[in-house]
């Protein structure tokens, strides 16, 4: 062989050894950035809206939460209310029957006379 002929051989050894020798590093370079930096910004926009719509999430349902006690709270007010009411007309009703007036009347000197005696009706 000549000499010719060993430098083309070096020379394709030379070109394989390189071409094996680049490919590991594009290799390093793509396990290097899995995720980009644009995605590592995009995900973190993310968790900051996922965020704050939770504690907006929060914050309503604790002003829904104090709405309802308060709302319970007057509920209980005015049926408390609606019975005392009932109790007095209850009340009312007992003290004005008519012979209860008529007996307070006699109690006070007061008579009955028929002919001045007038009915209203209700």
């Amino acid at each position: 062989m000549s000499n010719l002929a060993r430098k083309y051989e070096q020379q394709k050894v030379e070109k394989t050894n390189q071409s094996v020798q680049a490919k590991p590093k594009r290799l390093s370079d793509e396990r290097r950035s899995v995720i980009t930096p644009g995605e590592k910004i995009l995900v973190a926009i993310f968790a900051a809206v996922f965020c704050f719509l939770a504690v907006q999430i929060v914050t309503t349902q604790a002003a829904i939460y104090d709405v309802n006690k308060d709302v319970q709270h007057v509920e209980s007010t005015i049926e408390k209310q609606e019975k005392a009411n009932n109790d007095l007309k209850l009340q009312v009703s007992e003290l004005s029957t008519y012979e209860r007036i008529l007996e307070k009347a006699k109690e006070l000197g007061l008579n009955l006379k028929e002919k001045n005696v007038k009915v209203v009706e209700q």
